[in-house]
């Protein structure tokens, strides 16, 4: 079985190691080659490494066990984590080890959260590699491998269910590589559309192509220090607000739209949630910020690009949210612990377990008037099972121990309260800015070695929802 985990584990590297024919692409288009090899021998190494094992196990066929998906799951986005660091280490472009793991951590979760201070001086292919983290780490690294994974001789829904987010997750199809392929397909065509759109609305290509994978990926890497603010257009805000939206939404529905179900779509209880709590920060913002800009229009702007990077937990900025009235910033602090639909791009804890964790408490209420009663939660016009609500209580204990755990540690280390607190819910959340000392116009790079550290396991562990990453490191798992 270590022969099988480590055979997927190289063959997902490799993957990931072969996207890196895109920056080497972008690094010849704009004259960088000194940082080709950066990415070309360690992209050549996990080839051969790789195709070994690839050759040795042809003729082995596993399944894998629960138990092995968890280790695989769990060591995969390790190990890519330390793999797409080396171009920022090796190049010189983030000269501490510490601070490259937690740019690729960072990048990979789609958190977006840097230590870099000085963006625009980094050569363009540094730049774009940062941005691609994102886009591979959206939709899951371990999810575009398992169309792949026929190669492998290995099935692939339990890694799926290791790494997908949300608490119900199935199949689209009878086959999960199927699967996986058409939501790769919808994401690509997404992000192509994006692109050019932002090319139209002003952006040169590779800025174009940078923010698309970061909007797509809900990730929040920028090519300039003031993020999306700075190229001042408002086309540019208008396109990333509608496809940070998208993003957040759970990529499901759009193959559902795509096959015509549309029964499917209009029977979402998470999207009509999501639309009515992204509508509602919106219009409270712009009516209160409405002072603060020239015009209501330019209010609108701002309040929904914000609101929608928060709630998408893609951490775009075009304005400091930390300078607006008490009451915006308010609305802004709840959208931390809401996040966006289970099965997108979204971090957080995603919007329906709210709505599960709501029912729930109305028919708590029920039952209190009329005792003999028997309810039940309905999610999209269907009953849910009660489990689900065991689930999704114990997902949000765990949310808010880990919460509590990593602010007082935080808090140790130095921080204020309110930027412990925030940090923690950010790095947990997958979101990126945070308030006080870690806001939007701010970065991480001040924090100490060991803040780092913790925030980049913290990362990791709230884009794979916890469980995964609790249990691969419980002593109890690896007992026999």
């Amino acid at each position: 079985m270590t022969f099988t985990v480590l055979r997927i584990i190289s063959f997902i590297v490799a993957i990931v190691g072969t996207t890196y024919l895109i920056p080497e692409a972008v690094a010849l288009y704009c004259g960088e080659t000194q940082l080709i090899p950066y990415f070309f021998v360690p992209m050549v190494v996990f080839w051969i490494i790789a195709a070994i094992f690839i050759v040795v196990g042809r003729k082995k066929s596993t399944t894998l066990s629960i138990r092995s998906s968890f280790v695989v799951v769990a060591l995969s986005w390790i190990s890519v984590s330390i793999y797409g660091a080396l171009p920022l280490y090796l190049s010189g472009a983030i000269p501490d080890f510490t601070d490259a793991i937690f740019e690729s951590v960072s990048g990979f979760t789609t958190t977006g959260a840097t230590i870099l201070s000085q963006i625009e001086t980094l050569p363009r292919t540094i730049n774009l590699w940062r941005c691609q983290m994102h886009w591979l780490g959206g939709m899951g690294i371990v999810a575009l491998t398992v169309a792949l994974l026929p190669i492998l001789g290995v099935g692939g829904f339990q890694l799926i269910k290791a790494e997908t987010t949300g608490p119900e997750k199935g199949k689209l199809t009878a086959k999960i590589t199927t699967t996986a392929k058409a939501l790769w397909f919808i994401y690509v065509g997404m992000t192509a559309l994006q692109t050019v759109l932002l090319k139209l609305a002003g952006m040169d290509f590779i800025d174009a192509l940078c923010h698309a994978f970061a909007t797509l990926g809900t990730g929040g890497f920028s090519t300039k220090n003031a993020s999306v603010g700075a190229f001042s257009s408002a086309a540019a805000d208008w396109i990333c607000t509608v496809f940070m939206f998208l993003a957040g939404i759970n990529f499901s529905l759009y193959y559902y739209a795509i096959t015509r179900k549309f029964q499917e779509i209009r029977e979402s209880t998470e999207l009509k949630a999501y639309i009515f709590i992204n509508a509602a920060a919106i219009l409270l913002i712009t009516l209160i910020e409405s002072g603060t800009y020239k015009n209501i229009a330019e209010s609108l702007r701002y309040a929904a690009f914000q609101v929608t990077s928060i709630i998408s937990t893609t951490g775009f900025a075009t304005t400091d949210y930390t300078e607006w009235k008490p009451a915006s910033q308010a609305v802004i602090f709840i959208l931390f612990f809401i996040g966006g639909c289970s099965g997108s791009t979204a971090g957080g804890i995603k919007v329906i377990r709210w709505v599960i964790l709501a029912k729930q408490l109305r028919n708590e209420l029920l039952k209190t008037l009329h005792p003999h009663g028997i309810f039940t939660i309905r999610i999209d016009r269907r009953p849910g099972r009660k489990d689900i609500v065991f689930s999704v209580a114990a997902f949000v204990f765990i949310y808010m121990l880990v919460l509590a755990i990593a602010t007082f540690t935080a808090s140790l280390f130095g921080l204020d309260l309110l930027s412990s607190f925030t940090g923690a819910l950010s790095m947990i959340g997958n979101i990126g800015p945070a308030f006080n000392a870690l806001g939007p116009s701010c970065n991480y790079g001040f924090l100490p070695a060991a803040t780092k550290w913790m925030y980049s396991f913290l990362m990791i562990a709230g884009r794979l929802e916890f469980f995964t990453l609790i249990i691969f490191f419980s002593p109890s798992f690896w007992k026999k």
